[in-house]
């Protein structure tokens, strides 16, 4: 595909605006030294364009735009609606936040701005207006970059008035909203529009993230996302009016809960995102968020941050070791990424981020370890880059990732409190990150013929139209996997009757009577028909065949014999149904099985614990070999003879990496 870059853009956010002015050519200097071709201006820098209701100052950014202009720098340029000025918030306090327990927020913070306030939409446009009809014809704009990692709820009397038209427009009468809400509970029956609240800590929300009732916290979920979007939306057309082809994005932040990104990617015409795992988070955790960054558009993405060292508002802000940044660069890359950014290139001086790392320390010399590192990543991708964007990584596996699913999942009472979406998802994941085999993360409406594996675990909520599709492909020859909590209940939270797994029982051809919880504590166990006995845990259905086969039964407990996993011949194709939580070594086994059912297999033919991800373009694949594992590792022998286009080197058999290497190969493609 076309790339929407000319080339990898290699930078990040810059806030020359927090220093004087001596500073801004030193900064200029260094990133020349750092191969630094990009810089993302403007995140926050409301309070200074605007000083107040009626004045607009861009004298400053004019500057820094020129400036950086004259370096042959791309700009991405951000509209800065993501604080509010005081001004705004001391003359209108209704654009101001109210949070879930009911609490008017003041002046302060950032991400505070209320979505439906008219107030706040009307200065977000009128601003995002100005900097297009100012800056849209500059060239070395290459993008927009709307706000800022969108996120947070509102609970005010506005958003109460916008949910209410939210709903009419959705359910059309109070009749279709009393059924779908099941407000014959308790009493709940509504007569009027107007008797309708937001579901926070003084109504219908219960402590944590519980609910009363399901139905509306799920639908305010819908409607805070959408209300959010439309903001992103304002802007993007206001940017539209003077700038017509120019990408415009906002960044998004990877398994975050509160918005639906796959409606999201839709509005957005490339997907950036900002990755910041942890001291413990497993690097197969970060591929799947790059493949779920990839997956709400198929096309390559933008890495819009990273911290090139450490970040500042974790638990445990570790330093990133020797080389750990260049090797965590080159995943985002194998994953799709078409850009590496960091926040950010200079370090603050002062307030809540100061010690969140960045190119240029605090010490403002270019002789420290990042910088030497950050310069030798630039270096070669400057070399590379333009060979890589626009590539693809094509998959035949798809995993389904489902916002609405993954809201009603965890609002559900009961059967577990551990019971949490984004870890079910991980640990099929997981299975494939190890094998190398490639995945896209998909939605529950996309084309699934173009996989020859789906696996949708807990797709606890099936909506309308959705179990016939996944029918319709497996009879054609597809394998697709599910199993416990799915087919539960329809788009409103209400259960599907006529027994588990709903809509999709005749597909997975069980029916599951009930539902056991286990205690964390507790395990049970499943033995597969070869007598392999695996630990399970926390959930165990009782299943009862209904045309499936048995592939394992229960260890113990009393429904021990019974099924535990089942595998249905449906058409020309197959449905596997895990009822249970297995171990790691247990999900392989099933894992396994279905792979062979669908003829999946790696991106190359040799087991190795390397991660090797692979690109492509019409006539060239392009692999990535990194290692991220505390020993030495031998490359496998498909590489031997291959040229590392890194470093020009013909790779040697039998040679090795240690931790944090990487190795990039380019090859013709077979016709």
């Amino acid at each position: 595909m076309k790339a929407k870059f000319k080339q990898m853009l290699y930078g990040g956010d810059y806030n020359p605006e927090q220093w004087p002015r001596e500073i801004w050519q030193e900064d200029m200097r260094m990133f020349n030294l750092a191969g630094i071709n990009s810089a993302t201006v403007n995140v926050f820098s409301w309070a200074k364009l605007q000083p107040s209701e009626e004045v607009y100052d861009f004298s400053e950014l004019d500057d820094i735009v020129d400036m950086l202009a004259k370096e042959g720098k791309q700009i991405v340029l951000a509209t800065s609606t993501a604080a509010l000025p005081a001004w705004l918030v001391k003359r209108y306090p209704e654009v101001s936040r109210t949070d879930y327990e009911g609490r008017r927020h003041k002046f302060g913070q950032r991400h505070n701005a209320c979505p439906n306030s008219p107030v706040y939409q009307h200065y977000a446009r009128e601003l995002a207006s100005r900097l297009a009809q100012r800056y849209g014809q500059n060239e070395n704009v290459v993008c927009w970059h709307v706000n800022n990692e969108y996120g947070g709820e509102c609970y005010c009397e506005n958003c109460e008035k916008a949910f209410r038209v939210w709903l009419r427009k959705k359910y059309k009468t109070i009749e279709a909203l009393n059924k779908a809400w099941n407000l014959s509970f308790w009493g709940h029956t509504i007569y009027d529009w107007d008797e309708i609240v937001l579901p926070n800590a003084l109504s219908e929300g219960l402590e944590g993230d519980k609910t009363a009732f399901a139905g509306i916290s799920i639908d305010y979920m819908r409607f805070n996302s959408d209300s959010i979007l439309n903001n992103f939306k304002m802007e993007r057309d206001a940017i539209r009016q003077y700038d017509k082809d120019t990408p415009i994005t906002t960044n998004l932040m990877g398994t975050f809960k509160g918005l639906d990104y796959f409606k999201w990617a839709k509005e957005m015409d490339i997907v950036s995102w900002d990755n910041y795992p942890g001291y413990d988070t497993p690097w197969g955790m970060t591929a799947l968020r790059h493949d779920l960054m990839r997956g709400l558009k198929d096309e390559p993405f933008m890495l819009m941050e990273q911290t090139p060292s450490q970040q500042n508002w974790q638990a445990y802000n570790s330093l990133k070791k020797p080389g750990q940044m260049r090797a965590q660069s080159y995943q985002t890359i194998a994953h799709g990424a078409d850009t590496i950014q960091f926040f950010q290139l200079r370090r603050s001086v002062g307030a809540c981020e100061k010690f969140h790392g960045a190119v240029i320390g605090h010490v403002g010399s270019e002789n420290t370890r990042v910088f030497r590192e950050v310069s030798e990543l630039g270096a070669e991708l400057e070399k590379i880059g333009k060979f890589i964007i626009g590539s693809r990584n094509e998959s035949k596996v798809g995993i389904m990732f489902d916002w609405d699913n993954y809201w009603a999942l965890e609002y559900t009472s009961g059967p577990t409190v551990d019971l949490k979406y984004v870890d079910q998802i991980w640990q099929y994941y997981e299975y494939f990150y190890k094998k190398n085999i490639s995945v896209s993360m998909i939605p529950v409406d996309a084309d699934l013929s173009r996989y020859d594996l789906v696996v949708a675990p807990v797709l606890y909520m099936v909506k309308e139209g959705m179990a016939e599709a996944i029918e319709e492909y497996v009879a054609k020859g597809g394998t697709f996997l599910t199993g416990f909590m799915s087919g539960i209940v329809d788009q409103s939270d209400n259960v599907h009757l006529g027994g588990y797994p709903g809509p999709l029982r005749k597909l997975a051809g069980i029916w599951a009577e009930e539902i056991d919880a286990l205690a964390p504590e507790h395990r049970n166990a499943i033995v597969f028909k070869d007598g392999t006995r695996e630990e399970c845990r926390m959930l165990c259905d009782v299943i009862h065949l209904e045309g499936a086969e048995e592939v394992a039964q229960y260890g113990s407990d009393f429904y021990a014999g019974t099924p535990a996993v089942t595998r249905n011949h449906f058409g020309e194709g197959y449905a596997y149904y895990v009822g249970t939580v297995p171990s790691e070594n247990g999900i392989a086994k099933v894992l396994e099985m279905a792979c062979g059912d669908a003829k999946v297999s790696p991106v190359i033919g040799e087991e190795t614990e390397l991660e090797v991800m692979r690109r492509e373009t019409e006539t060239e694949e392009i692999y990535f070999i990194l290692n991220f594992k505390d020993e030495e590792l031998v490359l496998p022998e498909v590489f031997a003879g291959k040229v590392d286009v890194l470093t020009d080197r013909v790779l040697e058999e039998g040679e090795k990496l240690k931790k944090y290497e990487v190795r990039v190969v380019m090859c013709p493609k077979l016709s």
